[in-house]
C-alpha cells in the first residue's frame, strides 16, 4: 500500500517581515486603503516606491513602512 504525504502549508507571514511585496498582495492586505487600479496608477507616478524583477512589480518593505511612518 502507498503511503500518503501529508504536508501543512506554511502560516502565512505577515507583509512587514517580507523584504518586498507585490502590488496585489498590498492591496489585498489593506496596507494602502486603495483599489488595485489606484495602487498600480500610484506606482507609475512614483508615489509608492516600487522595483521592477523579472517583469513584476514589488514594493520594497522599508521604505513603504517609512512612507505609512511606521519607522523613521
Amino acid at each position: 500500500m502507498d503511503s500518503i504525504e501529508i504536508v501543512e502549508e506554511a502560516p502565512p507571514t505577515d507583509w512587514r517581515d517580507e523584504t518586498a511585496i507585490s502590488v496585489d498582495r498590498m492591496v489585498d492586505e489593506r496596507v494602502l486603503p486603495v483599489s488595485r487600479n489606484s495602487a498600480y496608477a500610484a506606482v507609475g507616478r512614483g508615489e509608492i516606491p516600487s522595483i521592477r524583477l523579472h517583469g513584476r512589480i514589488l514594493i520594497p518593505t522599508v521604505p513603504l513602512r517609512r512612507m505609512l511612518g511606521e519607522v523613521s
